[in-house]
C-alpha cells in the first residue's frame, strides 16, 4: 500500500484539504484536493484531481447537522472509498500559532494540544479552528498519526532584538514578543527560489505573501531576518479585514472613549477593518479594482494598501542592509497585475525596473535592467505541510505505512 497524507486547513465554516501520496524519497506527490465549506449550515463538499477536474461533488441541507466533525467523517470514508492502492497514514495540520515552544513540526499528543490551547489568546481567528479537527481526530480515529505544522517556526531564526518590543521584562517573559506568521508559505517560496534563480536564493530577499492576510518577510540566505508580522497575525500591512499595524492608543480610545467591550474592540479590528473598512465595500481585492475609478473610498483603500507595501519594504531594505530580490506570492501577489505594477513601481529607487509585458503574463520574472529582480512565484503551503509530516514521521514508505 502506498502511505497516504491529508493535509488540511481549518476555518471557522469551511475545512480545506489535500490528499498526498508518499513514495520512497521523492517528493510528496498531490492526489487530490478539496474543500468543504459551509459548514453548520448548507454544506458543500468538492473535490478535484490534481490537475484541477472535478471528481466529486455533494450538497447537505441546511436543515442537517453537519460541521466539522461531519465532514471529517465524511472525508475518511470518501478516501477509503477511492484507496486504489493507497493507505492513510497521517494527518498534517496548519496550526498558526506555535509559540516559543514550538520551533518545528510536533507530533501531536495530549500534552502538545494542551500547549497549543494555551496559545489561543495569541490567533483567536485562526487557532481554535486550527486545533478543532486535531481534536475531533484525537478522539474519531485516536490511533491516527496528526502532526502539527506552525506559521510562526519559520521565523525563530530571527535575532532576539528583531523578536523583541520595548515592554517591561515581565510582560516579556509571559510570551510577549513578535512571532511572525505565514512561515509555511515563506518556507515554500525559500525552497524553491534556487530553481528560479540560485545566486538569488543565497542574496537578500523581501517576499510579499499578499493575500486577504498580508505580510512580508526580509530572507537573507533563505533564512527569516524581519517580518512585518508581530505578536498577532493583526500587525503588519492592512489585510482585507485585519487593521495591520495601528497605535495602541487608537485601542484605548476604543475602549474609554467609544465604550467598546474588549471583545468588540477585536472583531473591529480583525473583521472589520483593512481593505473592507477603508473601502466601506469588500475586502476583495477583484472588487475594488473593478470600482475603483468611480469610488474614490475603494481607490483609498488600494492606495494604502500599496503605500503601506512599499513603506514596509523599505524597512526590511534596511534590516537586510540592501535588496537582491522581491518576490510576490499568494492571492493577490500571484494575480494582481495591477498592484505588483504599482508596488514595483514605487520602488524605483531601488533600483527596481518592471518589465510591463511580463508582469501582465505572470512572470515568472517580471523586473528587466541590471538592479534587484522582480518575481512572481506561486506558493504551495500544503507541500511544506506533507514535506514535514513525512520528515517527521520518517520519510521511507515503510516508515510510513507501519
Amino acid at each position: 500500500m502506498i502511505p497516504a497524507l491529508i493535509i488540511l486547513n481549518a476555518g471557522s465554516s469551511s475545512l480545506k484539504f489535500q490528499v498526498f501520496e508518499i513514495v520512497d524519497d521523492a517528493e510528496p506527490r498531490l492526489v487530490w484536493k478539496g474543500l468543504y465549506e459551509g459548514l453548520g449550515g448548507a454544506a458543500h463538499f468538492i473535490v478535484r484531481h490534481a490537475g484541477g477536474a472535478d471528481l466529486d461533488e455533494m450538497s447537505w441541507a441546511s436543515a442537517d447537522v453537519f460541521g466539522h466533525e461531519e465532514a471529517l467523517m465524511h472525508l475518511v470514508s470518501w478516501l477509503r472509498g477511492h484507496q486504489d492502492g493507497r493507505k492513510l497514514a497521517a494527518i498534517g495540520h496548519r496550526v498558526v500559532h506555535g509559540g516559543e515552544a514550538f520551533p518545528g513540526p510536533e507530533l501531536v499528543d495530549e500534552s502538545v494540544l494542551r500547549s497549543l490551547e494555551t496559545l489561543v489568546p495569541l490567533a483567536p481567528l485562526h487557532q481554535p479552528h486550527n486545533l478543532k479537527p486535531i481534536q475531533i481526530m484525537r478522539r474519531r480515529l485516536p490511533e491516527l498519526p496528526q502532526v502539527a505544522c506552525f506559521d510562526t517556526a519559520f521565523h525563530q531564526s530571527q535575532s532576539d532584538i528583531a523578536s523583541l518590543f520595548a515592554l517591561p521584562q515581565e510582560i516579556r517573559e509571559r510570551g510577549v514578543r513578535r512571532y511572525g506568521f505565514h512561515g509555511l508559505s515563506y518556507d515554500y517560496i525559500a525552497s524553491v527560489l534556487k530553481d528560479y534563480d540560485p545566486h538569488l536564493a543565497e542574496g537578500r530577499v523581501i517576499v510579499a505573501h499578499l493575500g486577504n492576510g498580508a505580510s512580508l518577510c526580509a530572507l537573507r540566505g533563505g533564512t527569516s531576518i524581519a517580518t512585518t508580522m508581530g505578536f498577532s497575525a493583526l500587525d503588519g500591512l492592512p489585510m482585507g479585514t485585519r487593521c495591520g499595524a495601528v497605535d495602541a492608543g487608537v485601542v484605548f480610545y476604543m475602549l474609554r472613549e467609544m465604550k467598546l467591550t474588549p471583545e468588540a474592540a477585536e472583531r473591529m479590528l480583525y473583521t472589520k477593518s483593512g481593505l473592507l473598512g477603508v473601502s466601506g465595500l469588500s475586502n476583495d481585492m477583484r472588487v475594488l479594482r473593478e470600482r475603483a475609478t468611480t469610488n474614490p473610498d475603494a481607490k483609498r483603500a488600494i492606495d494604502l494598501f500599496v503605500y503601506r507595501i512599499t513603506r514596509e519594504i523599505g524597512s526590511l531594505v534596511a534590516a537586510l542592509g540592501g535588496i537582491d530580490g522581491l518576490i510576490f506570492t499568494a492571492g493577490i501577489g500571484e494575480n494582481d497585475v495591477a498592484t505588483r505594477a504599482e508596488v514595483t513601481n514605487s520602488l524605483g529607487w531601488l533600483g527596481l525596473v518592471l518589465d510591463e509585458a511580463a508582469n501582465r503574463t505572470g512572470g515568472p520574472r517580471i523586473s528587466s535592467g541590471q538592479g534587484p529582480t522582480a518575481w512572481v512565484i506561486p506558493t504551495n503551503e500544503e507541500l511544506v505541510i506533507a514535506r514535514q509530516t513525512r520528515s517527521l514521521l520518517g520519510a521511507t514508505q515503510a516508515s510510513l505505512a507501519s
